[in-house]
């Protein structure tokens, strides 16, 4: 059971009353047939061979409101690229797979490298970015939702919570993200929202002052969520990060369009559980500690362009701030934790504060010494601009892999 209270700068859609997924489909299929509904679901191949992804795919058949399923497939060879059409065929007509690796997508890549439009290292955006030129091509969809591919604890009231703020034709939103509980086996889990961003972004706000992307951002209740829902002239004008700065790129983005009156977040699950990454005490640049490292520097880059300046001091302050919040907090996610029958390693969750707090300080280096780094894919206006005969091109390849 949910509470009511509306913080900080953007609409909370709280679950008060639990309402049935038939319910919420049944508005949803009316509203579908004014502005139709999508999904995209970025996966790797190995998710393929996962627990998730099946009873995603189960789960996503009984959806009676889609118009048109986007599965954005990496790391596929073609033997595996004609298994992942069995795999998604119960999806039925709907569903397309834009196969990333695929000769066809690559060469289009290719080309847009060469005019520098294309993402310049692969990952979950560019698969995401490539899936946002094939919505687009094809026409099918007016409101999109994402959602990741390994959500162990999925249920099709996720997707219905999360479109439906969108997808309603008389709400002015453009962009709903989802939020939950992060827990799973008597463990209280999410630690780089609780122990990273959170108390980085407010640490943020007592050495740079007030500041109103700060104010936003800390107004989410799961900034790091990977679900969200768009208006299709907002997947045009986005522009998306391809590092682990992803979710606080896209949402620095859509800040950056539209008035937070426009913006909300959606309580989509009582409960989540997915894949975990890894800490990576020892490698900088793999599991968490790289995810740390992008998600401060997509940070610093956002506050550069409001006008905040960063030197060696000002980083040494905010490590001590970060520092002194993160454990403040940590002391307080302990007892919620108890009182609510979960545990928290507070040695082991000690120690990956400390890391995040050397890698904020060694990310706000890395970001002085390269000011003019553009980590962001260009938005599809830019490319349609340039390419106009791009999104045909898209179109094309797509169905042409999925007939073949």
């Amino acid at each position: 059971m949910s509470d009511f209270f509306q913080n900080g700068t953007v609409t909370t859609f709280h679950n008060i009353t639990d309402r049935p997924v038939e319910a919420l489909e049944s508005d949803l299929c009316r509203f579908g047939e004014q502005k139709p509904l999508g999904l995209i679901l970025p996966s790797l191949y190995s998710e393929l061979e996962g627990p998730a992804l099946k009873h995603i795919v189960a789960e996503l058949t009984k959806v009676p409101y889609l118009n048109q399923i986007v599965i954005g497939l990496d790391q596929a060879n073609e033997t595996q690229f004609e298994h992942a059409k069995r795999y998604f065929a119960d999806l039925g007509d709907k569903a397309r797979i834009v196969w990333n690796d695929g000769p066809r997508m690559q060469a289009i890549t290719q080309r847009l490298k060469h005019e520098e439009l294309a993402p310049k290292e692969r990952g979950k955006g560019s698969n995401v970015w490539n899936c946002f030129g094939y919505l687009l091509a094809s026409k099918k969809a007016q409101v999109v939702a994402l959602h990741d591919c390994d959500v162990l604890t999925y249920d099709r009231r996720l997707l219905a919570r999360l479109l439906y703020p969108v997808a309603h034709p008389t709400f002015n939103f453009v962009f709903s993200k989802g939020y939950y509980p992060r827990y799973a086996e008597g463990k209280l889990n999410g630690r780089v929202s609780r122990l990273l961003v959170t108390p980085l972004l407010r640490a943020l706000k007592g050495v740079v002052g007030q500041d109103e992307l700060l104010t936003y951002l800390d107004s989410f209740r799961y900034p790091l969520a990977g679900e969200f829902a768009m208006d299709f002239q907002c997947l045009k004008e986005l522009r998306i990060p391809s590092d682990w700065g992803l979710e606080i790129g896209v949402l620095s983005e859509v800040r950056q369009n539209y008035s937070t009156r426009r913006v909300c977040q959606v309580d989509i699950a009582d409960v989540y559980d997915h894949k975990h990454q890894t800490v990576s005490f020892e490698d900088k640049q793999a599991g968490l500690s790289r995810m740390s490292q992008d998600i401060a520097k997509s940070l610093f880059r956002k506050l550069a362009v409001r006008g905040h300046t960063f030197s060696q001091a000002t980083l040494r302050t905010l490590r001590a701030k970060y520092y002194r919040t993160a454990l403040d907090q940590l002391e307080s996610y302990a007892f919620d934790a108890e009182m609510n029958g979960l545990r928290v390693d507070l040695h082991s969750e000690e120690k990956v504060i400390e890391l995040f707090a050397e890698n904020i300080l060694s990310a706000g280096k890395d970001f002085m010494a390269s000011p003019g780094e553009i980590p962001f894919m260009p938005n599809w206006n830019r490319v349609i601009s340039a390419e106009p005969g791009i999104l045909a091109e898209i179109h094309a390849a797509v169905e042409a892999d999925n007939a073949d």
